[in-house]
């Protein structure tokens, strides 16, 4: 089992079929064990659930805002943009990942799993 400092990690992943070969896969539960959340993990990933993602719901279109703000023009600049975007992002702003994405839990169970594109990552 992987973990950090003590902490025990969980591995979520989507179902993309690039994500779930089997070599994939069999490697993943040989590092997360019971705490990996995929298609074909021992916790299944539900399908159609960009909702439960933090960053498919708030973080690539963020740092995507930031990374295009000044229209990088070569490679390299656009490399320089995502390095920096990334490095900025604060301890802050991932707690209120976390602190929002139990909010959304709330929301999706009351919906009873419907889409929830009304609700907003608050900052």
């Amino acid at each position: 089992m992987a973990s950090v400092e003590g902490v025990e990690l969980w591995f979520q992943q989507d179902g993309a079929t690039c994500h779930t070969a089997r070599a994939t896969i069999n490697l993943l539960k040989d590092t997360f064990g019971d705490h990996l959340i995929s298609r074909f993990g021992p916790v299944n990933w539900p399908p159609r659930s960009c909702d439960l993602t933090p960053l498919d719901y708030f973080l690539w279109g963020y740092v995507k805002l930031l990374v295009y703000a000044d229209k990088p023009q070569t490679l390299d600049h656009l490399e320089d943009n995502i390095r920096r975007v990334i490095a900025d992002i604060q301890p802050q702003m991932l707690e209120k990942f976390v602190e929002n994405w139990t909010s959304r839990l709330d929301y999706i169970r009351a919906s009873r799993g419907s889409h929830i594109p009304e609700i907003i990552f608050k900052m």
